[in-house]
């Protein structure tokens, strides 16, 4: 039985229609909004990236309307604007979930559990690498590294951090988000959808009570070379193998028992939950200069 060329997804050449435009209410707020955005760079093409995630937060992604728009108003061409919007991964190209959860599965992540994270997650959700749960809650993707080697395997949520994931604990992080519960990031400000992500990395504040405050700084082991490089001395501390206890110890080595305020790395020693867990909660991340 034989197909057609539109049944196979083969293009005929034939040219592709202008983008719609936005309907007129829409546009008129997003062009408040990119006045507001352009008005901040003395050159107006500076202000596409933050452009193109206005027009993210507009429909959940970057659409052909989205790039037109951008290019009408900063006088650039649309092929100008689909180069940079096809070039950085954070601009999506297709309608994706509330929430884009990205496992590192780079080369320290995937060695402390970050490829089982992801091939647990794909199985559990029953979607692929980029794509998204039915309900439109979840879209799952893997990502070349989430710049927090240090509490590795690490797993974001609209671009804010779960750290030292397990299997169990990534699966619970998805259920949550598709059920609605209250989920808390390890560091970082609370979640909001990826639309209100996308306008906030436009430039536009965070409005929300309380979020800018809870946006943190690094965690103590992100800190650490800072600190020594201060003059700083770094506590004792004495890490056991993975299986099993101390061994051949002297009695009276002092043993480093970290307080409830510290936010362990992987490296620092074997742990059981990840610090996300509801119910091992990893306590408060200590700031910077603490």
């Amino acid at each position: 039985m034989s197909t057609s060329s539109s049944e196979r997804g083969v293009s005929l050449g034939m040219p592709e229609l202008p983008a719609p435009d936005y309907p007129d209410d829409v546009r008129a707020r997003l062009e408040r909004d990119a006045r507001e955005i352009i008005a901040r760079y003395p050159d107006s093409r500076s202000a596409l990236l933050p452009l193109l995630h206005l027009v993210q937060s507009e429909e959940g992604h970057v659409t052909r309307t989205g790039m037109r728009f951008c290019a009408d108003m900063l006088d650039l061409t649309t092929a100008e604007v689909t180069a940079v919007a096809t070039f950085y991964t954070m601009y999506r190209r297709r309608p994706s979930g509330d929430y884009q959860v990205g496992v590192c599965t780079n080369t320290l992540c995937a060695v402390m559990g970050g490829d089982a994270i992801f091939e647990a997650l794909q199985e559990h959700l029953g979607v692929g690498n980029g794509e998204t749960t039915d309900d439109g809650k979840v879209t799952l993707e893997h990502i070349e590294c989430n710049a927090a080697c240090d509490f590795a395997p690490v797993v974001m949520v609209n671009w804010e951090f779960f750290d030292n994931q397990t299997v169990d604990s990534a699966k619970r992080l998805v259920d949550d988000l598709r059920g609605g519960a209250q989920v808390a990031p390890t560091r970082g400000a609370p979640l909001c959808t990826f639309k209100e992500t996308a306008r906030i990395l436009a430039g536009f504040p965070d409005e929300r009570a309380g979020a800018v405050e809870a946006t943190g700084s690094a965690g103590p082991a992100s800190l650490v070379g800072l600190r020594l490089a201060r003059g700083e001395t770094a506590p004792a501390r004495v890490v056991h193998p993975r299986e099993g206890g101390p061994h051949d110890e002297p009695q009276d080595r002092a043993v480093h028992e970290p307080s409830p305020a510290e936010h362990l790395s992987s490296h620092d020693a074997p742990q059981d939950t990840s610090a996300s867990d509801p119910a091992h909660p990893a306590g408060p991340v200590a700031e910077e200069g603490e």
